[in-house]
Order: structure tokens, then sequence, then C-alpha cells
């Protein structure tokens, strides 16, 4: 076997094994109930399109199937009137969305009422765990232009629950993950900063409380959206008595079934619930200094006029 092969093989190994720990460590754990959320009110990602009726996302599919290894009974939905039922049977909600969710929107599948989006917010207030993944920052944005900070009375509530609002994201890439909690849950092993390919979103916005569990390395990345300082990719903060987690990782299909995604993932679930303690102290200006200082205003495409055909000779 070669250096590299056994590498990859024994980092395989590492974290298939973390992954096992975390299972037994929260054996013991009570049964919990996930919703997830995957209405499309604005773009609507290839991981959770369901081609027919009756079938599942991928990433829907996949967050089951890790519930079912790990002690949570996961249901996913695109139906936003699930707010106005009873949300105390669960115990976290899991949001895969974009748009103004109270609006049928691209899916067209039916939207969260004011008053449902109100008591989500109450919910997680009360002790409820709320967690995000990629697109879940796309949704519901704020009053005034993408590329600069708001003032608070500006920021939906939703962002100001969530931490950090989505602005805009360049072509997919490898990208760095600087570890800035190295013992939040499901981070065990993972080291210093490890790399994924996927589209990585720019952001703004950032509460002042956050616990910045990932920092997004911007230098040599592609793109003008990622012209700035380092900023937070997953992060962790507590709104009210309830739990709040968010990634940026998650846009690929490949991402999901990613061992290093999934542990940081099952963590972030398991904290989230209460499964298991972590005191979430925040450090988003030791973490990333910079998180502040946008990315440059999108340069105008140039307006290219179709030439016009040549003449032709007189005869």
């Amino acid at each position: 076997m070669k250096r590299r092969e056994f590498l990859q093989a024994a980092a395989a190994a590492a974290f298939a094994s973390s992954l096992l720990g975390a299972s037994r460590s929260f054996a013991a754990a009570p049964f919990r109930k996930v919703l997830f959320f995957t209405k499309s009110a604005g773009f609507q990602h290839s991981a959770i399109k369901r081609e027919k009726e009756g079938d599942l996302g991928f990433a829907e599919r996949t967050l089951i199937d890790l519930g079912k290894q790990h002690g949570f009974e996961v249901t996913a939905t695109k139906d936003g009137s699930v707010f106005d039922g009873d949300l105390d049977q669960y115990d976290a909600y899991f949001f895969y969305t974009t748009g103004d969710l109270t609006q049928p929107g691209n899916d067209k599948n039916p939207p969260m009422s004011k008053e449902g989006k109100q008591k989500l917010f109450d919910a997680v207030a009360g002790g409820k765990g709320f967690l995000a993944s990629h697109c879940g920052s796309d949704t519901f944005h704020s009053k005034g232009p993408s590329r600069e900070e708001q003032k608070p009375e500006d920021i939906d509530p939703y962002i100001k629950m969530l931490g950090g609002e989505f602005i805009s994201h360049g072509p997919q890439q490898k990208g760095r993950m600087i570890v800035k909690s190295p013992t939040f849950p499901g981070l065990s092993g993972v080291g210093d900063s490890f790399e994924i390919h996927d589209e990585w979103y720019s952001l703004r916005n950032f509460a002042p409380d956050l616990q910045v569990i990932l920092l997004q390395d911007t230098q040599g990345m592609t793109g003008e959206d990622y012209e700035r300082p380092p900023y937070p990719a997953t992060w962790a903060r507590q709104h009210g008595k309830g739990r709040v987690f968010y990634t940026s990782m998650g846009h690929r299909e490949d991402v999901w079934t990613n061992p290093t995604f999934q542990q940081i993932l099952l963590g972030g679930l398991n904290w989230a619930v209460g499964n298991v303690e972590f005191a979430v102290a925040p450090n988003l200006e030791q973490a990333a200094p910079g998180a502040r200082i946008m990315p440059p205003p999108k340069k105008p495409k140039p307006d290219v006029k179709p030439k016009k055909p040549a003449a032709k000779p007189a005869a």
C-alpha cells in the first residue's frame, strides 16, 4: 500500500472509530425527535430535491439513516404548516431551506404562517434545539444591501436566532476549515484543520455571542466572494434557553456522506438536544477579528453588445 493510501485509510478508520465512540457515549441518552424542514422558497438545492411524489431528497435520506444509527427519529417535510401544529413533540428543528418561508416560493409547498414562524422562535427560546446546514443561512434575509453589515433593527429575527446570514458564494472548490473550538462535541480527532470540496458561503451579520467552531480560511480561495479575512463557517450559540448550531457545509451530496461532516453534524445535534453538555462561551472577536470586513462589491458584468453582421457587398 502506498503511503498516501495508507494515510487516507488510517484517517478514515480514525473517523469511524470516533463516530463509534460518540455513539457509545450517547447510548444512554433519551430517544430524541428531530424535524428536518427542507422547503425551498428560493433556490432548491439538489441535495434535498425530491425527484417524484413520495421520494425523499438525498440529504433527507442521509439524516434519517444517521438518526436511526444514533438514537434520533428524523421527520423530513417541506410543508410549512407543520409549524402551526404541535412543535413540543420535537426536541430540535433542522433547517435546510431558502428564501422567505412564509411564501409558497419556488417549490410551491405550503408556506409557514407568520404565527408559525413566531412559534418556532418561542419554542427555541423556551429550550428546544435548532440546527441549520448550508442554505439555512440563505433564509429570511435582512433588509438592505447584501454586502454590508446591517443595523440590529434591520436584521430578520430568524437571522438573529441563527447567528449569521448568507451573502454570496463563488465556484465550488476545496476549502480549508480551521478548528477554533477543538473540544466542542464531534470535533475529537479532527485536528487543527481539514479540507472538504464544497460550495462555500460568504457570510455576514454574525451574532456577537457566537462560539466559533470552524473558521473559513480564505487564503488562496477562488472568487471575489472570499476577498476578506477568515470568518466563521460553523458555530454554536445560546438563544434564550435553546441551543443553536450552524454549519455552512452541505451543498454537495458527497459532503453529506463525508465522515468528517457527519461526525461534526452528529456532535452539533447531540449538543443541541442536550445529550451532551458544553458551555458555548463567545469567542468571535478572538477567533475571527476580521469577520465583519465584507467582500468587495460585485464587479458589474461588461455590457457587451452583439456585433452587427457585416453588410453584404452590393451586387
